[in-house]
């Protein structure tokens, strides 16, 4: 198996503070803005984005997460049985712009997911998407994002694996193939 970095600690800094200067350029104090974390992998960006806007003075920002596993399209195509995440949204998002945090945007299969359950908790003004990772060449669904850390160009037996440091002790992006 080889790994390569595609961003290290420093380019993440950068790319999560060049996000989060995206999101208040579009969203300004967040009154009418929320951000949810498509579980389970999209809630660490979102956490770090939220910790980062509120260091850069936006304080009014919910912050949420939401699970889109039994609302996946192949989730009974799995040998064994799946394991819900939890559900984190106390605020209404009704008439709100939502903004959807994946680490990954590969498929487009996990947003067709979070765009069906989050009807469950009313109608968003808009909805908009925020990946660190956009893996351009794979969709299957005709989804982008609004806002990306970097796209890159992965085939489809290469996995790109978002690692934090409170997880894993490092934060870096790496992507892995599996020789054969």
């Amino acid at each position: 198996m080889e790994r390569k970095i595609l961003m290290d600690h420093a380019l993440m800094q950068i790319t999560l503070q060049r996000l989060c200067r995206q999101l208040i350029e579009n969203h300004n104090d967040f009154s009418e803005s929320v951000l949810i974390g498509l579980q389970p992998r999209g809630t660490a960006l979102a956490r770090r984005i939220h910790q980062l806007l509120e260091a850069n003075g936006v304080h009014a920002c919910q912050l949420g997460s939401l699970d889109i596993t039994f609302f996946r399209d192949d989730f009974r195509m799995h040998q064994k049985p799946l394991k819900a995440n939890q559900t984190k949204i106390d605020f209404l998002v009704e008439d709100q712009r939502v903004v959807f945090i994946d680490d990954v945007l590969y498929t487009g299969r996990s947003v067709r997911a979070a765009l069906d359950a989050i009807q469950s908790f009313g109608r968003p003004k808009e909805i908009e998407l925020l990946v660190l990772i956009d893996r351009r060449f794979s969709r299957q669904l005709p989804i982008q994002a609004d806002y990306i850390g970097r796209s890159v160009d992965a085939i489809a037996s290469e996995r790109v694996l978002v690692e934090w440091k409170e997880e894993s002790g490092s934060d870096q992006v790496i992507i892995v193939r599996h020789s054969s």
